[in-house]
């Protein structure tokens, strides 16, 4: 298990690989500033994509991974 400390380091650092970091600190502050249940969001995240899909972008990003 990371320390709190390692864990946020990189979870900024792959936040602003993946949208860069003036993206990243928004979302950081968009996170901060609303009531915002993470759980909650992570659960219909996507309820409305098919099993078919999700399971063909998963199966496409690990492929993407293995480059």
């Amino acid at each position: 298990m990371q320390t709190d400390t390692l864990l946020r380091c990189n979870g900024m650092r792959v936040l602003a690989q993946h949208l860069g970091i003036v993206e990243a600190e928004r979302f950081v502050a968009l996170i901060q500033r609303e009531p915002f249940d993470y759980t909650e969001w992570r659960q219909h995240l996507f309820e409305n994509v098919p099993l078919e899909t999700f399971l063909e972008n998963a199966q496409n990003y690990g492929e993407s991974l293995e480059m």
